[in-house]
């Protein structure tokens, strides 16, 4: 009986076709995903996906906004996506979005790990993490922050000398054109190098050129479609080259970078005296117990956090500001002619003047709004089966809040296409607006709100004390932005005149 069975077999192994075969197994395969990926009862509706990639190709990242936008009119205020396996939702709205935030934030506290940043930060550092290990350095993270400065008019002190160094450095350009980029990312990186590192660096300096390269080209590539097919299928892109592993080089030669101002913190660290967060930390590892989540990679990953959180968000956002001043000189004049008023030209600018400035205050919040460097938030992640808006959203289901839609939201700006400061202001005085959500709302909003805000403030004032900002001759201007972690203006030149 079973030698029959095995006739029978073989016979119709070799009876069938190589082609009938691959058919087969290729069917049984797309079968085998369609029952994985079976939609539940109440699933947000979203475009139609290709097997075992979803909506990876059909989302050209170039055009993500546009198509966001036509999702959202099309299917509403929850939309469902797939990039490989992960399943995304995209909410709209400030209801939708304060419920899932702040009212239901326990279910929505978590923040995803794709396969590329668990390659470079596994389960650390302050942006990623997720449970007791979050919560206790971020509390270790601000504590630290107030300990050296933050919100003390001794951080306001350690801009106003910063900003002088900008001015100086901008100043020998001598009114010609030249590229904002670098010279900003280095004045807003020295403002958490101080904190951080306990040093500032000087705009000649090369190696820290080489970084902050590095760091524009890190903040770029992980936006890079290799680098979303790397989330996707992290088991086959491991082994092809590509934008991703460039990707992962350039974090290893960032962590060594940190990992050797760390090294030197050791030689003459004094527990009792701490300079700066890594000696802070250094002193939080030695009282810690076996189990704690303070440690050296982590003190790493946290370090980078920072450091590249408070260079990238800050800089990118005055290099935009700049740019709209040179595009709308109308504006401009009228931030000098206030800015004049108020401060005049020599006294230096703090954070006590905001209130005196509400025109240019409301400009700098317009910066934020139009420039919107951070279109979709930093993604969360549910935390249990929950439902939104009378959707399901099953555990592990990737949110991502629509701040474009917010932002642009013709319910709440009265142009929202464009550069209006009256955006912010009614009868004269600054207006808050509740749609106005650049750091994010909840226990995850953005743990360096008030030193950014304190940053763009006395950056933004004394640019503008000392200079007018102009499109150099001949060359045209553009709002188009640069796709990456962060929306940045694509390259161009400005040319600063010194205000007589």
């Amino acid at each position: 009986m079973l030698s029959m069975l095995g006739s029978l077999v073989s016979a119709l192994w070799t009876g069938l076709h190589p082609r009938t075969l691959l058919l087969g197994t290729v069917a049984f395969l797309f079968f085998a995903d369609f029952l994985k990926r079976r939609r539940p009862k109440n699933y947000p509706p979203g475009p139609w996906r290709l097997p075992f990639v979803g909506n990876l190709f059909s989302l050209k990242l170039e055009q993500m906004l546009e198509h966001v936008e036509e999702m959202v009119n099309k299917y509403g205020n929850v939309i469902s996506l797939e990039m490989g396996n992960l399943p995304i939702m995209i909410v709209t709205g400030l209801p939708l979005i304060k419920e899932a935030l702040v009212q239901m934030d326990q279910k929505f506290l978590n923040r995803p790990l794709p396969p590329i940043r668990e390659h470079v930060f596994k389960k650390y550092g302050l942006v990623m993490s997720n449970g007791q290990l979050w919560k206790d350095h971020r509390r270790f993270a601000l504590m630290t922050l107030r300990n050296f400065g933050l919100g003390k008019k001794s951080l306001e002190e350690r801009i106003q000398e910063e900003v002088q160094h900008l001015n100086e450095e901008i100043e020998k350009e001598a009114g010609q054109p030249f590229d904002t980029h670098l010279k900003i990312n280095n004045a807003a990186s020295n403002i958490i190098c101080c904190i951080t590192f306990g040093e500032r660096f000087e705009y000649h300096d090369s190696q820290f050129q080489e970084l902050l390269k590095l760091i524009d080209e890190v903040m770029h590539l992980e936006a890079a479609f290799q680098c979303q097919l790397y989330n996707a299928f992290p088991s086959i892109m491991k082994f092809i080259p590509g934008p991703h592993q460039t990707l992962f080089s350039n974090w290893e030669r960032l962590e060594l970078f940190v990992s050797r101002i760390i090294e030197n913190h050791k030689k003459d660290w004094n527990p009792e005296e701490p300079r700066d967060f890594i000696d802070a930390y250094l002193k939080e590892m030695t009282m810690a117990n076996v189990t704690s989540s303070f440690t050296e990679k982590n003190l790493i990953c946290c370090t980078l956090d920072l450091f590249l959180a408070g260079t990238e968000t800050t800089s990118t956002t005055l290099r935009w500001g700049l740019l709209y001043m040179a595009m709308y000189p109308e504006v401009q004049e009228k931030v000098h002619a206030e800015i004049d008023s108020v401060i005049g030209r020599w006294q230096q600018p703090s954070m006590a003047f905001r209130e005196s400035l509400p025109y240019t205050n409301a400009v700098i919040h317009e910066i934020q709004r139009m420039s919107n460097i951070l279109p979709f938030n930093v993604p969360r992640e549910v935390t249990v089966d929950t439902n939104l808006a009378g959707y399901h959203l099953p555990k592990g289901t990737m949110i991502m809040t629509n701040l474009t839609a917010l932002h642009k939201d013709p319910k709440e700006w009265a142009t929202p296409d464009t550069f209006n400061p009256e955006h912010f202001l009614e009868n004269g005085q600054f207006k808050k607006k509740d749609s106005f959500l650049p750091f994010s709302i909840g226990k995850r909003a953005c743990l360096g709100e008030q030193l950014a805000k304190t940053e763009l403030f006395i950056f933004f004032i004394s640019l503008m004390q000392k200079f007018t900002f102009k499109p150099p001759s001949n060359e045209k201007l553009s709002l188009k932005c640069r796709m990456g972690l962060t929306l940045s203006p694509v390259s161009h030149r400005l040319c600063a005149i010194p205000r007589a």
